[in-house]
């Protein structure tokens, strides 16, 4: 980040004019491109995935509570976590409070996630959420939309994730403890986000986050949208606002925590 300089109020607007124009181009940009994720050839679902939900088991259709369209936030934690990744429980402090304009706009939304449905229970109410989360434990749902991979995918090299083919993960991945990745001097971001779930890199960097769009069409539904990665920065709603704050994102490493963990580490 380099330094700010100090100016005049009249300098000041004349350099915020500009950016000005950079960023109604970029908000130009953005609505095209939102325009062509709609544009978006789908895929009908043929497969009868199940979930367990508060209201029973269901399929991904009654997901859909009787809207068009489906939002899934593929949210990690998977059935070893001790509690869920604390990057997506960020991005979930967002949604948590909009999910219900979706739902009245025609848009239905969920959280999914491997853990069986108790520990979402659990760890959702320790975080004080009210967003509908759906497990799909035992079902192929996260492995088919690339949000989970096996151990034997993991180290053959057969991870598909953000369109892209991973390398094979390194051999030191697994086998290590969380306390081994908490000691002093081994502990790598990733690492140190892996402990926050209770579990090694390995087990951790199994589950990935995403967003899935789903649509109802004459009774079928019909896939439309992922996104991996960076391509949930937009969605990410603290960065929203550190982006527009004096010193950006201002990052050295993993500063983030469960809401409830700050101030107690």
């Amino acid at each position: 980040m380099t330094a700010q300089p100090n100016a005049t109020r009249q300098q000041w607007l004349a350099a915020r004019l500009d950016l000005l124009e950079e960023e109604k181009e970029l908000t130009r940009q953005s609505d095209a491109l939102a325009l062509k994720r709609q544009q978006l050839p789908r895929v009908r679902i043929e497969k009868d995935y199940r979930f367990d939900t508060e209201d029973g088991n269901v399929s991904l259709k009654d997901l859909f509570g009787g809207r068009s369209q489906l939002l899934v936030y593929h949210f990690m934690f998977g059935p070893d976590y001790t509690a869920g990744c604390p990057s997506c429980s960020s991005i979930a402090d967002g949604f948590n409070g909009l999910f219900v304009h979706l739902e009245n706009h025609d848009v239905a939304f969920t959280a999914v996630s491997r853990a069986p449905l108790t520990k979402l229970q659990a760890f959702k109410q320790r975080m004080g959420w009210s967003f509908p989360w759906a497990s799909s434990f035992g079902s192929d749902f996260n492995g088919d939309f690339s949000v989970w991979f096996s151990a034997e995918e993991q180290h053959r090299g057969d991870v598909d994730y953000n369109y892209r083919r991973e390398p094979p993960a390194p051999e030191p991945l697994a086998g290590k403890t969380v306390q081994e990745w908490q000691s002093p001097g081994s502990e790598g971001p990733v690492a140190q986000i892996a402990a926050m779930t209770g579990t090694d890199v390995a087990t951790y960097t199994r589950d990935r986050p995403g967003v899935s769009a789903f649509e109802l069409v004459d009774g079928a539904v019909y896939h439309s949208y992922s996104s991996y990665a960076r391509g949930l920065d937009g969605l990410w709603g603290m960065y929203q606002w550190l982006d527009r704050a004096p010193k950006g994102r201002n990052e050295t490493g993993i500063w983030w925590r469960h809401h409830d963990r700050y101030g107690k580490e």
